[in-house]
């Protein structure tokens, strides 16, 4: 059943109604990369630390690269039934998931049973996660002005930011409470459990909005996928482009650096070695006022244009800041992360409104679900995994640069030909 959009949805709804459903995915996303460590202690075997955080990562990764099997089973509901039954469906998959993660038996209990079940949570919460984000930022966008566009889309990617400040806060509130015995056994699913009260709240949220006028027409067209993905291919390409470099700079500084540093000051004895979750709480906070900043100036002034500025800025700023993340005091982790927050948050912002723009109407969720999710997956969940892995063999603090470099230069290479995507019809 949808509702019909002939009465007009204030912004602020359609804005809340893209916002609450990330808020829950990527808080639940955040605490399983804030409680990396202790988790890997839970479920997998102790033998080698090295091994046993490579895993960790691996099944952070794993999530991710569950999210194109979302795409295509959500996006095609998206497509055929609804943008709001979307909504609806990875909401509920998502919180039903997170619940049962925080309940699941550890190694010691169940053996080998225990990081098999952790595996597939992560494989529903991916599921849920490749429509959802996706799904969220086309329903903003479709149910959006075209002048206000961005900006409203940037709702999508603010809730992602509020979902990681609350991760971070929650994870530094349970390090600062309890002590890292009571941490390691049972305080790292909190969260978890918790994290159903985002649920009811999102459903509550999203059960009277409206259907789009684009994803009312969208229904009716029904082609077939494979086809349509084919002729997708270019703005499938351009995705890749757009999002792959901020997403993989994102999740270095915003996960891997602030765990790796926490689990190194731990291991070191350090008495506050959660100082390191409270300074990424407040740089966040940065990130989340960059975001509908991004989306705003991006309808003034053209969202490749500013894109590529801001991929330029973050190529020239990365070294440093990973520089001073890695390796320096608490102020210099302070700086590195606030130095890349500004061009992050802003990026992060625009990039909702600028992919939608770029995906024909007939399976636009799906095909951009699909571009969106590979791509998180080759860039951004891997990112810590990839980033353990350079320097563990290459022995450099600062190996995870030339990850994220390359990326960038594959992404100017791919947005310098395209064309802006502001004014274009949605309907179409």
């Amino acid at each position: 059943m949808t509702t019909s959009p002939d009465v007009k949805q204030s912004p602020l709804r359609t804005a809340l109604a893209g916002l609450i459903g990330n808020v829950l995915e990527w808080f639940d996303f955040a605490v399983y990369g804030y409680f990396a460590s202790n988790i890997g202690h839970q479920f997998f075997p102790q033998s080698d630390p090295a091994v046993q955080t490579f895993l960790t990562f691996a099944t952070f990764a794993l999530g991710f690269f569950a999210r194109p099997i979302g795409s295509i089973i959500l996006g095609r509901v998206g497509d055929r039934i609804g943008r709001r039954a979307l909504l609806t469906l990875s909401i509920a998959l998502m919180g039903g998931a997170t619940l049962v993660l925080g309940l699941l038996p550890t190694y010691e209990q169940v053996g080998i049973i225990a990081p098999i079940l952790l595996m597939l949570m992560r494989v529903l919460q991916g599921i849920s996660l490749g429509g959802e984000f996706t799904g969220s930022m086309v329903y903003t966008t479709e149910a959006s002005s075209p002048l206000l566009r961005g900006l409203v889309s940037s709702s999508t990617a603010a809730g992602t930011t509020i979902g990681f400040i609350l991760g971070s806060a929650t994870a530094y509130l349970i390090n600062h409470s309890l002590t890292a015995a009571q941490v390691d056994a049972w305080g790292w699913r909190i969260p978890f459990v918790g994290s159903i009260v985002f649920m009811l709240a999102g459903y509550l949220l999203r059960r009277g909005i409206h259907e789009t006028e684009a994803g009312l027409k969208a229904m009716q067209e029904r082609p077939p996928l494979g086809p349509s993905l084919v002729a997708d291919a270019l703005p499938i390409l351009q995705t890749f482009g757009i999002v792959a470099m901020t997403n993989a700079a994102y999740y270095l500084t915003f996960t891997f650096a602030v765990e790796r540093r926490k689990a190194a000051a731990q291991a070191a004895g350090t008495a506050n070695a959660d100082v390191f979750l409270l300074i990424n709480t407040l740089v966040l906070f940065v990130v989340l006022f960059a975001k509908p900043l991004g989306g705003w100036l991006s309808d003034k002034t053209g969202r490749r244009r500013l894109m590529i500025t801001l991929t330029m800025a973050t190529m020239a700023l990365i070294y440093p800041a990973i520089n001073l993340m890695m390796s320096g005091t608490l102020q210099h982790f302070f700086w590195g992360q606030a130095i890349l927050a500004v061009p992050l948050g802003m990026a992060l912002g625009l990039q909702g409104a600028m992919v939608v723009e770029i995906f024909p109407l007939r399976t636009r969720v799906t095909s951009m679900s699909m571009a969106y999710s590979v791509t998180l997956a080759l860039a951004g969940g891997t990112a810590p995994m990839v980033a353990t892995w350079l320097i563990d063999t290459m022995k450099q603090p600062l190996a995870p640069v030339y990850y994220v470099l390359l990326y960038g230069l594959i992404g100017l290479a791919i947005m310098w030909p395209m064309k802006e995507t502001n004014a274009r019809p949605l309907d179409q």
